[in-house]
């Protein structure tokens, strides 16, 4: 059955104003500054830890999942997830954040079933011009649209977000949870999902690179004991650059399950593209 989920960030990320390797160079009498997304790929890629920043991106998390309860198998699964700020009033942004999850989960030792999954939307009300401590509040849902029958819940969701973030120095220091419970309880056909979960991150970047740990720790409250966790450890690294006028981040990172139910995976290895968008700051409050 599943009963909520939450999700627990922390994110620490070294920031240098350097460009692609080189130092950003003064500029000249009379020639024209290239906008800040083509010359301070740093900046972005701290921008991008920022659950509730003010840019656009749209990623795309490739994940392999095999070992465990799939033992040479792979569960592939691509999250697609937009993430859009919007600005209400010169005071508060709001954060639409989309999960759709593109999945191929093996069903015996020669099939698998493909498919979407269930969509997620998550949401926050944050602050515009947040001081120290930047954070955001929002309610989240989840839609049964999942086609592929391994990953129906067949159910209806909802619950809340909320995201707590400091950025001392050179540094991101943050938080985010969230929390989903179902409007019905599964039947016994359908699959259920983890009830609550957590993510925490550590990144230091230079030069547009980042070393970062962001493993999703989940558990299931309504399983029975010992099968309730799963937890990952792990980590990778990313690149941000710019490529053909396009900011975007690459990255790669590996997570082995030190602690997991019997029908989860073992190891995830996971690619991500993100596109990013920087917007143009929020106009002064009256």
């Amino acid at each position: 059955m599943r009963a909520a989920q939450a999700t627990l960030s922390i994110l620490l990320l070294f920031s240098t104003r350097l460009v692609l390797g080189q130092n950003t160079p003064a500029p000249q009498p009379g020639a024209t500054q290239r906008p800040d997304a083509e010359h301070n790929v740093t900046d972005l890629a701290k921008q991008t830890q920022n659950p509730v920043g003010d840019v656009v991106s749209v990623p795309f998390q490739f994940n392999f999942n095999s070992g465990g309860a799939f033992k040479d198998q792979t569960f592939f699964n691509l999250n697609f997830q937009p993430v859009i700020p919007i600005h209400l009033t010169p005071r508060w942004t709001f954060i639409a954040r989309t999960i759709v999850p593109i999945d191929s989960i093996p069903t015996s030792s020669t099939t698998s079933s493909s498919g979407v999954g269930d969509i997620q939307e998550q949401t926050f009300f944050t602050p515009a011009r947040p001081g120290k401590l930047i954070w955001g509040i929002g309610p989240d849902f989840s839609f049964p649209t999942a086609t592929a029958s391994p990953a129906k819940t067949g159910t209806w969701g909802g619950g809340g977000s909320a995201v707590l973030l400091a950025t001392p120095g050179p540094f991101v220091l943050g938080s985010l949870f969230t929390q989903l419970s179902p409007m019905h309880i599964p039947t016994a056909s359908q699959s259920s999902t983890p009830s609550s979960g957590n993510t925490s991150s550590t990144t230091t970047s230079a030069k547009g690179w980042a070393l970062a740990t962001a493993p999703s720790i989940t558990a299931d409250w309504t399983a029975v004991e010992g099968q309730k966790w799963t937890i990952p450890v792990g980590g990778g690294i990313s690149r941000t650059l710019v490529f053909n006028k396009q900011p975007m981040t690459l990255g790669f990172q590996y997570y082995y399950n030190v602690k997991r139910p019997d029908t989860a995976p073992a190891t995830t290895v996971r690619f991500i593209i993100a596109l990013i968008y920087p917007q143009k700051p929020a106009p002064p409050p009256h």
